[in-house]
């Protein structure tokens, strides 16, 4: 197994599945909460978010062959996809839109796991599209195969583990912390982007 491979889907994921960012939409839906109600939260939508993720991991490719797309094709619209997501990053529309998702004053007695933290902020367009796509890269060869939900458990487990840590973070960090590692993790999501486009153009023959 190519560890090369493995730290690609591992920064893709982390990238895309964006904890660092995330956390502090949890601390804000989850604000006045009890501990042990916030953990129950953090559990329910780090599940929901996986198992949705390993369904398209395992099925996905199935999926567009039904409808007719072609890996190629979705290779590259899925790099197009999370090359605008790293724009975002970049240029903060993303935090700034996982905020208009996140209701300014949360009810007690709302359960945000299921929406909007399973879905779409863990387990959302991006995640979906990194998965099938890591996985199409990974055919023909199991272990690379079995790798990919090893690292996609290691990355949910760092986001269960920020999650208990919300509030701690959050003051260490504070927000210039979390716009720098945000830019930062854009910058590398963007050039993970490119590079699936090119590989899509490459598999469809036009390249030579």
């Amino acid at each position: 197994m190519d560890p090369d491979f493995l730290i690609t889907a591992f920064v893709t994921l982390f990238v895309v599945i964006d904890p660092i960012g995330t956390t502090p939409i949890f601390v804000s839906l989850t604000h006045g909460m009890p501990r042990s109600r916030r953990r129950g939260i953090a559990v329910r939508a780090c599940t929901i978010g996986l198992v949705i993720l390993t369904l398209f991991g395992l099925l996905g490719e199935q999926v567009l062959g039904f409808i007719g797309i072609s890996m190629p094709a979705f290779r590259i619209a899925g790099g197009l996809l999370l090359f605008l997501t790293a724009l975002e990053m970049l240029f903060g529309k993303r935090t700034q839109r996982r905020q208009d998702q996140a209701p300014d004053d949360p009810d007690p007695d709302d359960d945000p796991s299921v929406f909007p933290l399973a879905i779409p902020l863990l387990s959302g367009p991006g995640g979906i599209a990194s998965m099938i796509l890591l996985t199409d890269q990974a055919s023909g060869n199991p272990l690379a195969f079995s790798g990919i939900f090893a690292v996609m458990l290691v990355v949910f487990a760092i986001v269960f583990v920020l999650f208990l840590l919300a509030g701690h973070i959050e003051k260490a960090l504070g927000p210039t912390g979390i716009l720098v590692v945000t830019r930062l993790l854009g910058m590398l999501l963007a050039a993970l982007s490119v590079q699936f486009v090119l590989d899509g153009i490459q598999n469809t023959g036009l390249a030579g």
